[in-house]
């Protein structure tokens, strides 16, 4: 189990060795979910967008070409991700419509009321605390700004609950949860979805 619970662990905060094998796989291990959880988003031409916990950076990369007059930027805890995702968005840091830094999320020290759009693709997971984060995320937005989560699990299925058990500081969090959180810190409008034969889910919420 060693071995193992120190590779999935690289799924929290990639470094090293094993993070540049887990980052290697994340974006396209990760691309149907993320191209599910786009369809979600509303008609919108955001001029600002914020991808927290980039991973890889790919996500950063299909929000560049949804919204081809937005500037994106992207936030990750990992050094190694954010190399990572700095590699993939080269073109388009180099044309001054990206950027990608690190950062915490639970101190997220970017400008209040700047963003119409912020996005979290498999990540909150890792926050340390759902209300705590998500307060950092409803005070960058604009008003009527929205901020979309996409995860894997729902937070009751058999497999993500293992993977809870072995990945330190993983919290599988239910859509009631979740929804419960944004509203607490002020986010105005929530909906959900949840995908029909899989544990993925959506959460939409509007400030």
């Amino acid at each position: 189990m060693g071995l193992y619970k120190d590779f999935v662990s690289q799924t929290r905060k990639p470094e090293g060795f094993l993070g540049k094998m887990m980052l290697s796989g994340m974006n396209s291990g990760h691309a149907k979910l993320a191209d599910w959880g786009f369809t979600h988003l509303p008609d919108m031409d955001p001029e600002k967008a914020v991808d927290l916990g980039c991973g890889g950076g790919r996500n950063v990369g299909e929000l560049l070409r949804k919204y081809p007059e937005a500037h994106v930027t992207a936030i990750d805890y990992s050094e190694l991700s954010v190399q990572k995702a700095k590699s993939y968005n080269e073109e388009m840091i180099t044309a001054g419509r990206c950027k990608v830094r690190q950062g915490d999320v639970s101190n997220l020290r970017l400008p209040a009321g700047e963003y119409d759009l912020a996005t979290a693709f498999e990540t909150i997971y890792f926050w340390p605390g759902l209300e705590k984060c998500f307060l950092q995320v409803v005070q960058i937005l604009k008003s009527g700004g929205y901020f979309l989560i996409c995860n894997e699990s729902d937070g009751t299925d058999a497999v993500s609950l293992r993977y809870e058990k072995i990945i330190d500081g993983m919290k599988n969090h239910t859509v009631e949860e979740i929804e419960a959180a944004l509203k607490a810190v002020g986010f105005s409008e929530v909906k959900s979805d949840h995908h029909p034969s899989r544990p993925w889910i959506t959460v939409l919420a509007r400030k």
